[in-house]
């Protein structure tokens, strides 16, 4: 069976990342320009899910296309995913 994550709201009304999604989005905080990865801690690559949710939530988007990768969708941290995340630091 398939596990469900569910963004929940934070005390102040707006949603809240997973910490799947926390984890992906901090990465960006100390990058140049926000640039958020492709690969995890451990050099997998971070779910694909994961990218499009961020997106879909505003706190991430997309930055430039890969030529390399044409599939693998390269983000930036937005603003909304700077102000997501300032509960957690």
């Amino acid at each position: 069976m398939a596990l469900l994550r569910v963004v929940r709201p934070r005390e102040d009304g707006e949603l809240a990342p997973s910490a799947a999604q926390r984890a992906w989005l901090e990465r960006g905080l100390d990058e140049a320009g926000g640039k958020l990865p492709l690969f995890d801690r451990e050099g997998q690559q971070v779910s694909p899910r994961t990218i499009q949710s961020c997106v879909e939530h505003g706190w991430a988007e997309p930055w430039f296309a890969n030529p390399v990768k044409p599939d693998w969708l390269v983000c930036k941290l937005t603003d909304a995913g700077r102000k997501a995340l300032t509960k957690y630091r």
